[in-house]
């Protein structure tokens, strides 16, 4: 059976080989007919310590690390660094 995957963003590191993932999801209401946005925090495991908060990594299930700990880190999600806000103004423009 494979792994559950999901994506999410690191909102604490305080604790030792232990992140915080907020992972965010669009729901859609069946009364109402809207979408809304729901969120869950998982603890994920991160031995090495290398993630801090506002990073943006892929989290997959493992076996449990401990009580609240099943999830391990799967990958980081690499973002184009941006030099001038100017080069993108004109990028949109042409």
């Amino acid at each position: 059976m494979p792994k559950k995957q999901l994506q999410g963003e690191v909102v604490s590191d305080k604790m030792q080989k232990t992140i915080v993932v907020r992972v965010e999801k669009c729901v859609y209401h069946p009364k109402y007919k809207k979408r809304y946005l729901k969120s869950k925090k998982y603890k994920v495991c991160d031995n090495k310590e290398q993630y801090k908060v506002g990073d943006k990594i892929i989290i997959e299930e493992c076996k449990p690390i401990s009580k609240n700990k099943k999830w391990k880190v799967a990958e980081k999600i690499k973002k184009p660094k941006i030099k001038d806000k100017k080069q993108i103004l004109k990028t949109k423009k042409q």
